[in-house]
């Protein structure tokens, strides 16, 4: 695998633009790293993104913690990606639904 890389201004590398799933594999070991490296320099200003925080409906929480696609959920659920993003922006979801979910991201694909 290659990775690509993006330079800043003055010609050093900045950036490594890497696969998805390779980044997937690697997120909570970054954000410790991160983390690690802030605190040893004394440097509270990182805060690692979590999606409880940032995200309300368990719905689409859920689907994200399961590196599950909109569209594939809905495959695994017989609807369409729409259906599954209509609930996602939702207010409150049915106990039933959300077991639906539930299972539904519990099998293998």
């Amino acid at each position: 695998m290659t990775l690509q890389t993006i330079k800043s201004l003055d010609g050093k590398d900045e950036y490594v633009l890497l696969p998805i799933s390779v980044y997937q594999s690697l997120q909570q070991e970054i954000s410790f790293a991160l983390a690690r490296s802030s605190e040893l320099a004394g440097d509270d200003t990182y805060m690692p993104l979590l999606l409880d925080e940032y995200v309300n409906n368990p719905v689409a929480l859920a689907r994200m913690k399961s590196h599950v696609t909109q569209q594939e959920l809905a495959r695994r659920l017989e609807v369409t990606q729409a259906y599954i993003s209509k609930v996602e922006h939702q207010e409150t979801v049915t106990p039933r639904l959300l077991q639906r979910v539930m299972a539904a991201l519990a099998t293998d694909a």
